[in-house]
Formats: structure tokens, sequence, C-alpha cells
């Protein structure tokens, strides 16, 4: 750690100042209607955990809302198929606490929730989420204790919604895996990757 190292919370108010008054008044420690009408227009969010290993943060997304609403203070996320390294839940599971983005394309804001959350394997539950006569493995329930939006400037920075397919030249999965591993056969990964995703998705 050197000197140009912040430590001190005073010191980095300092640098800030203070916020300002939006900032401060638009927390909701429940789902208004404002904020439930923007939540269930997401189709897509980022989790954020935290457990014994460290941090995760883990994209959920679905074909309708991301989540539902149990009740103003309840989310229920489903966990559907993945690779079943479970970071999020293995998280959960050990320590709640939990943060949420919610993005909507076009849209520079972003609702933010933080809160905690149990992972269920209640019946009732899952039965909200069938989906093509399949239903999650398990539902997060997520207790709300605030909710937010989210200043639209990164995304604007970002030029999220606004800029051209830049993914031509990235490395493909199957690459990157190969890159860990001798032997591996990214080509192969890549080329029946499609009919994997499809055959498991729900």
């Amino acid at each position: 750690m050197d000197s140009y190292t912040v430590t001190d919370v005073a010191a980095l108010e300092g640098i800030y100042g203070k916020p300002g008054n939006a900032s401060l008044i638009k927390v909701a420690d429940h789902l208004t209607p404002l904020y439930r009408k923007w939540i269930m227009a997401s189709r897509f969010c980022i989790m954020s955990t935290v457990g014994p290993e460290g941090t995760d943060g883990s994209p959920r997304g679905d074909d309708g809302p991301v989540v539902q609403e149990l009740d103003p203070k309840t989310l229920l996320l489903p966990d559907w198929r993945g690779n079943n390294r479970m970071d999020t839940l293995r998280n959960i599971v050990q320590d709640g606490r939990t943060s949420l983005m919610f993005f909507v394309p076009g849209s520079n804001n972003v609702i933010r929730v933080n809160g905690t959350a149990i992972v269920t394997l209640d019946p009732e539950l899952l039965g909200r989420f069938d989906q093509r006569g399949k239903q999650p493995r398990s539902v997060t329930v997520i207790t709300i204790d605030e909710v937010y939006s989210q200043c639209a400037r990164a995304l604007m920075r970002a030029g999220v919604w606004t800029s051209d397919d830049e993914s031509g030249a990235l490395p493909t999965v199957g690459e990157m895996l190969a890159e860990q591993e001798a032997g591996f056969d990214g080509a192969e990964y890549d080329a029946t990757w499609g009919a994997r995703a499809q055959n498991t998705m729900w």
C-alpha cells in the first residue's frame, strides 16, 4: 500500500464531496409502482454475491421478466440450467447478502436492488416458473432492503446500446478453454455449443 491509496472514508468524502439530493431521495425499501414497472420490463440482470471463497457476479436472463414479484418486499429469481459451478448459490447459502442490477435494452438507466437472499426448493415457487413443461432446479428468494435507479452516465459513456457489433475479433469460449488446458478441443466445443445450449435452455 502506497501513499496514494485511500484508506479513510472521511478522506474519500473530502475528495468527492456530498451526494446530490436526487441520489438520496431515490432509495426505496420496497417495490414502488414505478420501480416495479421498470424491473418487470427487464429480461436480464447481474447478481452479485459474497462468500467465504470470495465474490461473484453472475448474469441472469429469461425470455420474459427475469424475476417475479412475490410481494413488494420480495423478488423470485429462477435458477435455470447452467454449468453447475453454482458460485452464486454457494455464496448465498453461506452469506445471504446480494445485489442485483436490472437492464432493459435501449435504456441507459439501471435499477439496482440490495438485500438478502435464500435458495429454496419449494415446489409451489418452482412451479411459478414452469417453461415448456420444465422448471428451474431452485429459486432464489430476494428480500429487498433497497431499490433505486442508477445514473445513466456509465452506459452512455460506453455507448452500450448505440455502438456497432464489436464482437468479431473476440476469442471464442472454446479458444479460451484451450488456452487453459492443453489438448482441449476448443474447435469441437464451439461447433457443438449451439445445439447443447438449445437442448438445455430450460
